[in-house]
């Protein structure tokens, strides 16, 4: 089911079936078909087009919206697994209505959903296909911060290949965990970030790092410590939760062993609840970590979280 997001001057909601004639006279200006194969401008095929966006099913909060100005649908915009780049990637299109061109509409539509994709859904990038010719879209992905990787032959003919990346604005810049024993918590901490990817950064006397991308997570066993063991059922940190790109990683990572023990294992792997694919553990010194499965698996047609 997709979001409705709202910008200043705009509302984005789903796609519906009651939307057909709206989005019928969007695309009755031949101009908004200039960069198509087909004739929109054409109702039977503009009402094709429409059918198939609703019969869309995909990941939860991607889909195909409308794109609302004072209550008037002035055009239509997707964010959905791409039909023409490889690995089910996420790819943005923005059609807005020409009467409304030069008004930054689809800039403000296009942010909003880079957005949405980026920062409330987490996907790893963004993408979008922008024919060579179609010089006033391809300016709107520059402003969106899009980069350009490259062309190829899409949709019919030759399409630049753009990127949309997240920042590092707001993300964590570092993890401190003071732990009673530097070495203990090394076996575990330090294999089990390893296995995930993360090498190590920094070590001094009381200390090591461990690093991946631009956050890294520090064990200390800091001479300023005070107080007993860690308790993560006490106020303070309960646990930390890592992605995972697979079940079988999930699977594997839930025996345990370096330090590590299992919970909950007797409702693994759905022990934070469908479809929340996930192995809980807990070290020797209490700390408890989460590994999450970023994988989604495909049944057919559809698309499903993990279950």
């Amino acid at each position: 089911m997709t979001a409705e997001l709202t910008t200043d001057r705009l509302r984005l909601r789903a796609l519906t079936e009651a939307d057909t004639d709206a989005v019928v006279a969007v695309f009755a200006d031949p101009e908004m078909s200039r960069f198509f194969t087909a004739d929109f401008s054409d109702p039977d095929q503009a009402r094709a087009t429409v059918a198939r966006r609703l019969a869309y099913d995909g990941p939860e909060g991607q889909g195909h919206w409308v794109v609302e100005h004072e209550g008037e649908v002035i055009g239509v915009a997707h964010l959905r697994p791409s039909s023409e780049l490889p690995g089910d990637v996420a790819e943005l299109g923005y059609y807005i209505a020409a009467k409304h061109a030069g008004k930054g509409f689809a800039t403000e539509a296009g942010r909003a959903l880079v957005d949405h994709g980026l920062t409330t859904l987490g996907l790893p990038a963004v993408w979008a296909l922008v024919h060579e010719d179609n010089a006033a879209s391809l300016a709107i992905t520059r402003r969106l911060g899009f980069l350009d990787v490259g062309s190829g032959m899409h949709y019919g003919d030759v399409h630049r290949v753009l990127v949309a990346l997240p920042t590092a604005h707001g993300r964590p810049h570092h993890i401190e965990l003071w732990v009673p024993d530097l070495a203990r918590a090394e076996r575990s901490w330090g294999w089990l970030l390893q296995r995930l990817g993360w090498r190590e950064f920094q070590r001094w006397p009381d200390g090591v790092s461990w690093r991946l991308g631009p956050t890294y997570l520090v064990v200390e066993a800091s001479p300023a410590r005070a107080g007993g063991p860690h308790e993560r059922l006490r106020p303070g940190l309960n646990h930390l939760a890592l992605h995972v790109a697979t079940h079988a990683e999930v699977d594997e990572l839930a025996a345990g062993g370096h330090g590590w023990r299992p919970l909950f294992a007797d409702r693994f792997p759905y022990a934070g609840g469908k479809p929340h694919y996930a192995a809980y553990l807990e070290n020797d010194d209490g700390f408890e970590v989460e590994l999450v499965a970023l994988e989604h698996r495909r049944d057919g047609d559809t698309f499903t979280q993990p279950g």
